[in-house]
């Protein structure tokens, strides 16, 4: 369950924290006062999206943070978990799990074994008949979820292997086309004979000879500059010391030192010159080179930014070259196993149809026993499954499963997306999330208005329902209707007020009295002594 939340900064909320209870947790408030923002926040924590417009206006981020009391679950370790997600109006996620930093998607993940909304869009997913199938599979539970997870599985192949087939060339026209432009680019390719490392090499000899003179000027003036200066003033040199050399140990050492130097200079100036004679200057070569890197840069315009990545291509070319005019054989190698995949497939859909249709009785039986219990006794829930094996597999299998309703006597059951009124759409879908709460493991479930368009006996029996459904989960439940709030066991009331100049949401616990006092408010608007006893009287009956 939901121990504490703590909500910042979104929407007219600025920083509340509230503590909630096991059971049935009722909000109520006046429009406007924040219900709806503590849902989102709800919703945030559960790995929603999230628009920046909810950061409170000022603020540069958004916080919602809940202790969570889960005995039972993995994570935890004496029961508590801490999970947070902090959001900035840059767009940054900051999602914690106990604190170790998770993605959203994993906090998702988490949380959607946690926590159930159910709010007006729910009603909306009802009224989507693909939609319907998975209503049906969650009641059946294990089962069929293992089944599914095989069949997935299988289906994503499947799914791959038709997609291969179908860019397999199967039009003669499309294959012939294709393969020759594959020739024609592997045929320039090959014809260019490229070497890896040939593009440097031939750029460094264009530059040389691009810059021929300007490299044969220097070259003369440096051997110029060693051979009739630099080594005649060492020579020099040289001849001084030798007449001091015998003055002296230090004198003996500078001129071995400077024979050193004669020699060095020597050998740098025969090096400089055979530079020089090496620098001849070819006007035939260096158009072969330009010749040879315009060809490579034209093929990397094509195929890649360097000769690896061209080389990288044609070997990819080769491959499909290959696979194309061998199409036929690889194609029947797919259609063979594309049509072991449908035996296997096809048998696992049949155990699913099995399966659904075993339980779309008992789903549909338990449903109509909670429509009863909702003021909706002549209504006639119906599960229809239609299964060909002439159809083409979809994620759920070959199954077409729809839910049927007739709402009065004698009515033949229609379709629920057709005849259902706003009204009868929330009592279906509290029917369905009434019978699934009883199998399934869900430990929160948050009811956003669920009395959207009832009112009197219904109401009352959505909240006996919603009661009983909190005697194994932790219920909150935002509403409008007295008959509902009078069966909370814990009611909360919200409301927003000015402080320093800026609205902001409040919520609190109400005592006994309290709370008959809200509803007292909610069923009349003003409290008076006849709403106060009426009050009492639904708070007694609840």
């Amino acid at each position: 369950m939901i121990s504490t939340m703590h909500i910042k900064n979104i929407g007219i909320i600025e920083d509340l924290t509230v503590e909630f209870n096991n059971g049935f947790n009722v909000l109520t408030g006046e429009t406007g006062a924040g219900k709806t923002l503590i849902i989102d926040s709800l919703g945030v924590i559960s790995g929603d999206r999230f628009s920046r417009e909810m950061i409170r206006k000022g603020e540069s981020y958004s916080l919602v943070e809940l202790n969570l009391f889960l005995p039972n679950n993995e994570k935890s370790i004496d029961g508590s978990i801490v999970v947070s997600r902090e959001i900035y109006d840059n767009g940054r996620n900051t999602c914690k799990i106990n604190g170790r930093l998770v993605t959203v998607n994993e906090l998702k993940e988490f949380m959607s074994n946690v926590i159930d909304i159910h709010g007006q869009n729910d009603n909306q997913v009802l009224m989507k008949k693909q939609e319907h199938v998975k209503y049906l599979d969650n009641f059946i539970g294990d089962e069929i979820i293992n089944l599914k997870l095989k069949y997935f599985e299988l289906f994503n192949c499947y799914n791959s292997i038709k997609k291969e087939l179908k860019k397999n060339y199967g039009d003669e026209k499309e294959k012939q086309r294709k393969l020759d432009l594959l020739k024609y680019q592997l045929g320039e390719i090959n014809e260019a004979d490229l070497k890896l490392e040939e593009e440097e090499e031939l750029s460094e000899f264009h530059n040389v000879m691009k810059n021929s003179e300007k490299i044969f000027t220097n070259l003369s003036e440096i051997e110029q500059n060693l051979s009739s200066n630099a080594i005649e003033a060492i020579n020099n040199s040289i001849r001084c010391f030798e007449k001091i050399e015998n003055l002296g140990e230090k004198y003996q050492i500078k001129l071995t030192e400077l024979k050193n130097i004669y020699y060095e200079i020597q050998e740098l100036s025969r090096d400089v010159s055979d530079m020089n004679e090496e620098l001849i200057f070819d006007e035939e070569k260096r158009n072969e080179v330009e010749k040879r890197l315009d060809l490579i840069y034209s093929l990397k315009r094509k195929y890649g930014n360097s000769i690896e990545e061209i080389l990288e291509y044609k070997r990819k070319i080769d491959e499909e070259i290959f696979n194309i005019e061998n199409c036929e054989e690889h194609n029947n190698e797919l259609k063979r196993q594309l049509n072991e995949l449908e035996i296997e497939m096809n048998e696992i859909c049949v155990k699913m149809n099995n399966l659904r249709q075993k339980y779309s009785n008992i789903l549909s039986e338990s449903i109509n026993k909670e429509l009863s219990d909702l003021e909706m006794p002549n209504a006639k829930f119906l599960v229809s499954i239609d299964f060909n094996t002439e159809n083409e597999f979809n994620e759920n299998g070959l199954n077409e499963v729809e839910f049927l309703i007739s709402t009065n006597i004698g009515d033949d059951a229609k379709s629920l997306v057709k005849i259902a009124s706003g009204g009868e759409i929330s009592r279906i879908m509290l029917a369905i999330k009434t019978v699934l709460a009883k199998s399934d493991k869900m430990p929160i479930l948050i009811f956003d208005e669920i009395d959207t368009g009832i009112s009197g006996k219904a109401a009352k029996s959505v909240g006996e329902k919603i009661k009983i459904i909190a005697q194994n989960h932790q219920v909150l439940c935002v509403t409008h209707q007295p008959s509902i709030a009078a069966k909370g066991d814990y009611n909360y009331y919200i409301n927003k007020k000015v402080k320093n100049g800026k609205t902001i949401t409040d919520i609190k616990l109400l005592n006994e009295q309290e709370v008959i006092n809200e509803i007292a408010r909610i069923s009349s608007g003003d409290i008076t002594i006849s709403s106060l006893n009426h009050a009492k009287e639904l708070r007694r009956a609840g």
